[in-house]
C-alpha cells in the first residue's frame, strides 16, 4: 500500500512540474531594461536563495517582499528565522543573498 501511495505522489509531482509555462508578455521593438526585468534574470544561486526563501519562510508566514525592508532591518530578521528555519549558515548566506539582490 505504502509503494502504491509513494508511486501516486511521484507521478502527480512530475504531473505538476510538467505543467503549462505562461507566456510571456510581448517585448517591445527596442529593449530596455527595466527593473522588473533585472528581478526576473537570477544567477543560479539567487535562484536558490529565492526558492529557499520562499519554501523555508512561507512554511510559517507570509512572505515579505525584499524591498519591504532596508538591508540593515533584514540582518536581524534573517538571523532570527535562521533558528526557527533550522537553516544552516550556507542557506541563510544564499537567502541573504537573494534578498540583497531584489533590493
Amino acid at each position: 500500500m505504502k509503494a502504491k501511495i509513494l508511486i501516486l505522489a511521484a507521478v502527480v509531482l512530475l504531473l505538476a512540474s510538467c505543467g503549462t509555462k505562461k507566456a510571456s508578455p510581448a517585448t517591445p521593438a527596442t529593449p530596455t531594461v527595466t527593473e522588473a526585468a533585472k528581478a526576473t534574470e537570477l544567477t543560479p544561486a539567487l535562484a536558490e536563495g529565492k526558492n529557499l526563501y520562499e519554501n523555508s519562510c512561507a512554511r510559517c508566514h507570509k512572505l515579505f517582499e525584499p524591498k519591504q525592508f532596508t538591508q540593515e532591518e533584514w540582518k536581524p530578521i534573517l538571523v532570527k528565522m535562521q533558528k526557527k528555519a533550522k537553516l544552516d549558515d550556507s542557506q541563510m548566506a544564499s537567502i541573504s543573498n537573494y534578498i540583497t539582490s531584489q533590493l
